[in-house]
């Protein structure tokens, strides 16, 4: 999947939609520390209140929210051993294809305790299951009307599920209008908490408009840190590299092909390489091509052009083979550059933390002045601090 789809689906999550469909919706309250389902609810969503419908719709937004490999993985599910009924993607495609309601259930149900089981959770949570329709329309032509688009959709059926942990309310000073007095209003049942999802998926995932049951979309609940043991032993899914963990391989293979020293130049001409690439990325999305990446052969041109000395290709993947152990292995480009990660490039140093932004590197240098190291920032304007105007104080050799 890509960002566009993603987005897409999201957006369909609302009341009264034709382009997404809600059948069941299945709940499952998991008590703390405990290995066992408390309770266990099974609807049709066309028969909650409205007000509960758009809460659950919101939630399930927020799973799906964020950025790809920064909390949402596509996940490769790891190949089924023979006879290994409880493998996750097997027990999704069999729930999804189910004719009977009790079957979908029944294979939700052992997910939910395969989550248990593995980790149990300090608080309360809820699992939550949906089992829907999603329809995606076709590319719209100049000549066609909006009617026209809806001739003809993609289809696929989904399951989506959202993990919530539940806290207690807090007590509150009350008014009793009808006893005309003040008390205290204490509430016992727990808040589910809709709004802040730790966890969840969506299956399958999509590739060029289809389903592609053989991956899974994984919804992480904090930025970069996906719950490792989660994806392999509840999702029986393959091993996933964040874009944090992406940026951190690309530098140490870097490192590895040209040392730790570099100029600025050298570090410019490097990242305008890169986004160069991102931009061929941009047009990739609208035209549903595949995103770039840095693989061994895409490294050595991206080094040599950013003027970088004694490359070759077999530097480059041994490089490679020292940091990852494989030199197939392929970086998002759109995982290096800082614009992704964050807005700007840091420069640490004892004395400050200057950030800059990748494509104004090219105006700092290392420069020694009167015996001590020094970064010289060239600049066109008045340089401020604290809105006052810096003067020059000397001219540099």
């Amino acid at each position: 999947m890509n960002t566009k789809d993603i987005a897409d689906i999201r957006k369909r999550f609302k009341l009264d939609t034709d382009l997404l469909k809600i059948a069941e919706i299945y709940n499952v309250y998991i008590q703390g520390e405990s290995t066992e389902i408390f309770h266990e609810e099974n609807r049709s969503f066309s028969l909650l209140d409205r007000e509960q419908q758009e809460l659950f719709l919101n939630n399930f937004k927020k799973v799906l929210g964020g950025k790809l490999d920064q909390k949402l993985f596509e996940v490769k599910f790891q190949p089924q051993e023979e006879g290994q009924a409880d493998h996750t993607q097997r027990l999704l495609y069999e729930g999804l294809e189910a004719k009977e309601v009790d079957e979908w259930k029944e294979n939700m149900q052992r997910i939910a305790l395969k989550m248990v089981e593995e980790t149990p959770y300090e608080k309360d949570m809820v699992v939550t299951f949906i089992r829907g329709t999603y329809f995606k329309t076709m590319k719209r032509q100049q000549d066609e009307t909006e009617i026209d688009m809806r001739d003809e959709v993609f289809t696929t059926p989904f399951i989506l599920c959202s993990m919530n942990q539940t806290e207690l309310p807090k007590s509150s000073l009350v008014f009793d209008f009808v006893g005309k007095e003040f008390k205290s209003n204490v509430l016992v049942d727990p808040v589910i908490k809709l709004a802040s999802p730790i966890g969840g998926f969506l299956f399958p995932s999509f590739t060029d408009n289809a389903a592609d049951v053989n991956h899974i979309v994984y919804a992480s609940g904090k930025v970069n840190k996906p719950d490792y043991r989660f994806i392999e032993n509840v999702l029986n899914g393959d091993e996933i590299m964040t874009a944090e963990e992406d940026k951190v391989v690309f530098e140490e293979i870097v490192k590895a092909v040209i040392g730790e020293e570099v100029n600025s130049r050298t570090l410019a001409g490097l990242y305008d390489e890169i986004n160069l690439m991102l931009e061929v990325e941009k047009e990739a999305e609208k035209e549903d091509a595949e995103t770039p990446v840095l693989d061994t052969v895409e490294v050595t041109r991206v080094l040599k052009a950013s003027g970088a000395k004694d490359i070759s290709p077999e530097k480059v993947e041994r490089a490679f083979q020292q940091v990852v152990e494989d030199k197939n292995y392929e970086i998002k480009a759109s995982h290096v550059v800082p614009s992704y990660t964050s807005k700007s490039i840091k420069i640490n140093t004892k004395v400050a933390e200057i950030k800059i932004s990748p494509q104004d590197l090219r105006y700092v240098k290392g420069v020694n002045y009167n015996g001590k190291r020094c970064i010289l920032i060239e600049v066109e304007e008045d340089a401020m601090i604290e809105g006052f105007k810096l003067l020059e104080e000397e001219q540099l050799d």
